[in-house]
């Protein structure tokens, strides 16, 4: 008898020591440390995050950071399942599409609380991000970096053309005029590419109109209005001009690609893109402010540092989300030229990363920031909205018809959410 209770006792002291050892965040095999395990998607901020793990470690010396990158396929999947079953990272990557449903299923920590306590001045943060990443009036996640969208173009074409370069005082009459000008059909060289992209062309273009994509509650879309047709009406005339390649040719061939190549002379497009185009034209390549509709207006998008929901090392890992998104941190990443940082003023490292362009134009137009337009079902109206926008450009159906069906859809999706 007491030989088997020693058995089991033994049986059951090795399946304790393997389910602790499973924990992830626990010591483990970490010589006595808290793990804290951390996750995102693009491994072209390796360096700099390394570097700000060190910052961290000097006053979290009894820490260890694991760095988990998985590629952007993979990513949400992987995180989803493993939140949803009360395990997952500590510390990861969140964007604005996904951040709604995160905040109301309780996969990431409500911020507030920590940031109250800390007594965080989040006034910091670029104001378009801390919007994007409040659920409730309460921040889940804190601001990383950001990409706002300018208008790229071609300085060896327009001097060609004899065409001054475009500045804050163009308007979307200035873009046509000078895109006809710039046009060269023998060439195949188009003046604009007029994108049907959301968050480089309409969105933009949409808001610039006077419209809205989605109103400010997250109750109702802003498809259907007058500004928004408006917007669209404006894109398919360039390419019924022939001053923009069409649907037909962005779907066979990427506008960035016919960009880099010289056959676009103005491209409008996020910040984040600058380094692939300076690889692309060099010296050739300037930016501009995105010219005005009825006003002026650019869409901020960007990224946050979220915390799990079920974190066992809260502490801990507010303390590095806080070295993450702080000054020193965003300086890092600013130095790295890999993005603006959201932390206001830290930018001039990421100004500088590209001397004969002036970067500035990105940071000047954070002035006129839209928040990137989410709601907690953004990827249902999305898909809903993608391939209406798509086939009315491909002229399967009116724009009236699309941005209806859109608003109309849109706004049934709207009236589900937070009921599941």
């Amino acid at each position: 008898m007491r030989k088997r209770c020693s058995v089991l006792i033994t049986i059951l002291f090795l399946f304790t020591t393997v389910l602790a050892g499973c924990g992830g965040s626990s010591s483990g095999d970490s010589g006595g440390k808290t793990v804290l395990n951390v996750a995102l998607w693009d491994e072209n901020v390796k360096d700099t995050l390394t570097k700000t793990i060190q910052l961290y470690n000097k006053s979290h010396p009894d820490v260890e950071v694991k760095v988990t990158y998985t590629p952007w396929g993979d990513y949400w999947t992987k995180l989803k399942t493993s939140l949803a079953g009360n395990s997952g990272p500590d510390v990861f990557w969140m964007n604005g599409p996904n951040f709604y449903a995160y905040a109301s299923n309780g996969w990431i920590k409500d911020l507030q609380p920590l940031i109250d306590q800390s007594k965080l001045d989040t006034s910091v943060y670029t104001d378009a991000l801390v919007n994007l990443y409040s659920y409730k009036d309460h921040l889940y996640g804190l601001p990383y970096f950001l990409d706002a969208v300018g208008l790229y173009y071609n300085k060896e074409l327009f001097d060609k053309a004899g065409i001054p370069y475009p500045d804050n005082t163009w308007t979307w009459n200035t873009i046509e005029e000078n895109a006809a000008k710039l046009t060269d059909k023998k060439s195949g060289v188009y003046g604009y590419a007029a994108l049907v992209d959301s968050q480089s062309g309409y969105y933009d273009l949409i808001h610039q109109a006077g419209g809205y994509i989605i109103s400010d509650d997250k109750k109702s879309s802003g498809f259907d209005s007058p500004e928004v047709l408006s917007a669209f009406k404006w894109e398919q005339g360039l390419m019924d001009k022939g001053l923009s390649p069409s649907a037909q040719q962005q779907m066979e061939t990427k506008p960035l690609q016919l960009f880099g190549s010289g056959k676009i002379a103005m491209f409008p497009a996020i910040s984040v893109s600058a380094p692939e185009l300076y690889k692309l034209l060099g010296d050739k390549l300037g930016v501009a402010p995105l010219p005005a509709g009825k006003k002026q207006a650019t869409i901020v998008h960007g990224l946050s540092w979220a915390m799990n929901g079920k974190t066992k090392h809260e502490k801990e890992a507010w303390d590095l989300i806080q070295v993450l998104s702080g000054k020193e941190g965003e300086q890092l990443l600013a130095d790295s030229g890999f993005s603006i940082p959201a932390y206001k003023g830290t930018e001039e490292g990421w100004l500088k990363s590209i001397p004969s362009l002036n970067l500035q134009v990105f940071v000047d137009s954070l002035k006129f920031a839209v928040p990137y337009p989410v709601s907690e079902k953004t990827a249902e109206w999305q898909d809903v909205e993608s391939k209406e926008i798509q086939d009315a450009f491909l002229g399967k159906k009116p724009f009236e018809e699309a941005l209806k069906t859109i608003a109309d859809k849109m706004n049934k999706i709207l009236a589900t959410e937070g009921k599941n």
